[in-house]
């Protein structure tokens, strides 16, 4: 697999498929989702430095976009937060970033997008599925189909009554319903030549990750699997926002011990910069590697 870091974006090659990073927030984080993460416990991990945590233990997440040029075609892997949106949590209310600039300068204007696939339906993966233009959500990429898992919009739609959810649902979910460029695929559904689903669930009950394999080169894109790097080691730290702590693990621990298996190139999706690594058996741990 190569990689170019000569651009802010990041691209790598996996066999003949590209995947370009966009981002659009990375910050310092004590990583509240994780709270056996502290940062007496990150410090432990000194692999994790400098790219995950420093020597202090303070830890960066990140949010951004994969895009994935596969079969002729162009993926937009989830939409992150999007602008104008009122949001609960300060620091993601009101943005106003420079996401879709970020994406044209990589060559990827709206019009160019063909797909946009959410690995789950939470306010961090979907937000830049619409924009808003003249006091309405619409859809950001028109020429793109949405592909939202079926079996996780059956649970997202129930939420609608749960403020937290509410918000993005009205604003980045229904308007791509309503325009009809939603499809709704199964959680193992096979997008493109090169390009699969693959169930991941506990985060959500429709939870996927994306598989990507061409050339005898296998790469994934993990979806919220995992937050950060430091869940290689301790795949069994909590994450408050699972939906279902146990099954999280599970498909943690079997999907790590597959990374490290396989040779698998890992694409993090809240992995700050480089992102991208391999997951290494150390003999009584695991550790991620870039």
């Amino acid at each position: 697999m190569a990689y170019d870091a000569s651009t802010y974006t990041g691209t790598w090659h996996i066999g003949d498929i590209k995947v370009t990073r966009v981002l659009e927030v990375e910050n310092p984080s004590d990583l509240p989702m994780l709270p056996e993460a502290t940062p007496e416990a990150i410090k432990a991990m000194p692999w994790l430095q400098p790219h995950f945590a420093d020597a202090d233990g303070k830890c960066a997440t990140s949010i951004h976009a994969l895009v994935i040029e596969a079969d002729g075609k162009v993926i937009v892997v989830d939409t992150c937060l999007g602008n104008d949106k009122i949001r609960a949590f300060p620091h993601w209310n009101e943005l106003h970033t420079n996401f879709m600039e970020k994406m044209e300068e990589a060559g990827y204007p709206p019009e160019k997008v063909d797909a946009v696939l959410c690995t789950h339906l939470h306010t961090d993966h979907v937000g830049w599925n619409t924009k808003l233009v003249d006091g309405e959500w619409v859809p950001t990429f028109p020429d793109a189909r949405y592909l939202f898992g079926r079996e996780e919009w059956a649970h997202t739609e129930k939420q609608r009554v749960v403020p937290l959810y509410e918000e993005f649902i009205v604003d980045s979910i229904v308007p791509i319903i309503d325009a009809g460029l939603a499809d709704f695929v199964e959680m193992d559904q096979q997008i493109c030549e090169g390009v699969r689903l693959q169930p991941t669930p506990g985060h959500t009950p429709g939870h996927v990750s994306v598989v990507l394999e061409s050339n005898g080169e296998k790469a994934i894109i993990t979806g919220d699997i995992m937050h950060h790097p430091c869940q290689v080691q301790h795949p069994r730290w909590e994450c408050k926002f699972d939906w279902k702590r146990e099954a999280a693990e599970e498909t943690r621990e079997a999907m790590i011990k597959q990374f490290c298996d396989e040779k698998v190139l890992v694409f993090g999706t809240h992995f700050t910069t480089p992102s991208a690594g391999y997951v290494v058996d150390k003999g009584d741990h695991y550790e991620f590697e870039v």
